[in-house]
Order: C-alpha cells, then structure tokens, then sequence
C-alpha cells in the first residue's frame, strides 16, 4: 500500500500544477538545529523576532500534525514571462500577480481532500510560507534541489524560481533522498548582492537582505543602505537573476500569477504618485500590501535618487 499511496500522492500533486514533489521522513532536523540556533544567537534574523518562536515546531514536523509519518514537499513556479517598465521601481517577481499564499493554500487543501478520497483514513496539513515550518530543508532532503549559496533552493531542471509548499500527513510512504550541490566554484550570487548580506557561502545576514529590508523591517531603513538598494521597492531577485541555473528557468503556467492590474506598466512617476486608493486597488490581491501604504512610501523615498 505504501507504494500505491506514494503513487498517488505523486500523480496527484502533477495534476494539481505542481512542477515537483519529493517526499521526507517526519523526523527531528537533528542536523539544523545548532544552525538555527546560532543564526539566532547571532542576530541575522534583525527584527523578525517571530523566528525565535516556536524552536521546537520548526525542527519537527510531528509537533506540528499529529502523528506526523510524512512530509511532501512541492515546488510551483512563478518565473514570468512579464517585465517592469524600465526605471521603475522594482518589486519581485513573485509579487507581480495575486499573493501565492492564496494561490497555493487552495492548491494544498484540494490536494489533502484528494489523498482523503482515493486513500481514505489520513489526517495531514499543508503549509506555505506561513508557519514555522523550514521548507527549503524539507525541499531538500526529499531531492527537489539543493540549498544554493544565497540559501535559496535550486533545482537542476529548471532553477530557483519556485514557491515551496508542504503538505505533512499521518501515513508512510516512499522516501526520497537528497541530491548533491552543483553550485561548484561559482560566487556570482555573493558578489552581485549590493548589501553583501550573503556574508558566507550558505550564509545569508537576514538584517541585510533587500528583501528583508523593504518587507520585514518595520521601522526606517539604516542611512548605511543609501545607495545600495538598486532601485528595490519591495523585495530583491538579484542573487536569483544571476544564479547560472536560472537559465534553464521555465515560464510558469499559473494565470493568477500575472499582473492583470497595469501594475508592471507603472513608470517612476506613477508610482511616486501611489496614494491609499490606488495602493487599496492596486495590492488588493497581491503581496505587496504586505507592506502596507506607508511601508511602500517609506521605501519608495528610500531608493529615490537625489
């Protein structure tokens, strides 16, 4: 039954969209938690003191669902075929349709009431991006990828821009391994980030990151980051944008993914001129309100040059 479930779980998940699934052991990270616990010790999760709840959830997935045998873990692409209007500033790829955290929790419990109907008894939850839950650990040990310098995940196929989503359920099933990392010699990634947040190979100060910087950090940005921004108003694809292996990057199918709003048509000037109805149309659906109106605003007079 073991194989004729991991069977379904795998046919399910390509049906569902999903362009990889690999499955893990629900087991203690035995191996991550003195890594997380000195990134802590250490400060370079600046201001997201959430990072410091929950320890023992983040390092076992049975804490987190109840008799927890298996963790599936699934890669859905969101690598654009649109671009910004030149000399706008920049939001990340990801933010440029509607919020995948919508997008991808629907996926996951159509997913779960999918396993219910074809396997029966199994109890599980899905995850994405929303608790505290290390997901590119899980995306690597199940064979999706291997942790790349920027400590973003890479897949041998098709690159590193990709959601990750897990789906952790009460039954076994077939394992799959990790693989190796192809990252080799290449530095691109660290040299290209203007505030050398990547501080190490593997080793990211999360108080550096643009992304950090423009999402997470509620209060004013340091002045020490004036000029380093390149023109990023909420979130950072650089280390991504010249990873080798996003060449063989794919364009991804999802229409919710697109923007439908003008918003990648904005020049400069139509952004400088965002205001709360516009902000309250234009992000509605989408991540970018994150940040809410003031948030934008703060970091829109942050990269603007002088």
């Amino acid at each position: 039954m073991t194989a004729q479930h991991t069977a379904i779980v795998k046919s399910t998940a390509k049906a569902l969209g999903f362009d990889f699934c690999g499955i893990s052991k629900a087991t203690f990270l035995e191996e991550e938690a003195p890594r997380l616990e000195q990134w802590l010790k250490s400060g370079k999760h600046g201001t997201m003191a959430y990072m410091e709840n929950y320890f023992d959830k983040r390092l076992d997935p049975r804490l987190l669902v109840d008799g927890a045998k298996s963790v599936i873990s699934l890669l859905y692409n969101y690598s654009p075929t649109q671009t910004q209007h030149e000399g706008a500033p920049k939001i990340s790829k990801y933010a440029y349709g509607e919020d995948y955290h919508e997008v991808i929790r629907e996926k996951l419990n159509s997913f779960l009431a999918e396993l219910k109907s074809q396997i029966g008894d199994i109890y599980g939850r899905g995850f994405v991006d929303s608790a505290p839950v290390l997901d590119k650990v899980w995306a690597t040990r199940s064979g999706l990828g291997w942790m790349g310098k920027h400590t973003n995940l890479i897949n041998k196929n098709q690159g590193s821009f990709f959601f990750i989503a897990e789906l952790i359920v009460d039954i076994e099933l077939l394992y799959d391994g990790p693989i190796k990392d192809f990252c080799g010699t290449c530095t691109k990634c660290i040299d290209a980030c203007p505030t050398d947040a990547i501080v190490a190979p593997y080793l990211v100060d999360g108080s550096k990151c643009i992304s950090y910087l423009t999402i997470e950090l509620k209060e004013a940005i340091p002045n020490s980051f004036k000029n380093q921004m390149d023109n990023w108003a909420f979130g950072c694809d650089i280390c991504q944008d010249v990873c080798p292996w996003n060449r063989f990057s794919q364009p991804h199918h999802e229409p919710r993914f697109n923007d439908d709003r003008g918003l990648l048509e904005m020049d400069a000037d139509a952004w400088e001129a965002i205001d709360a109805a516009p902000f309250s149309i234009l992000f509605r659906k989408s991540a970018v309100k994150r940040t809410k109106l003031k948030g934008l605003k703060r970091n829109l007079n942050f990269i603007k040059k002088t």
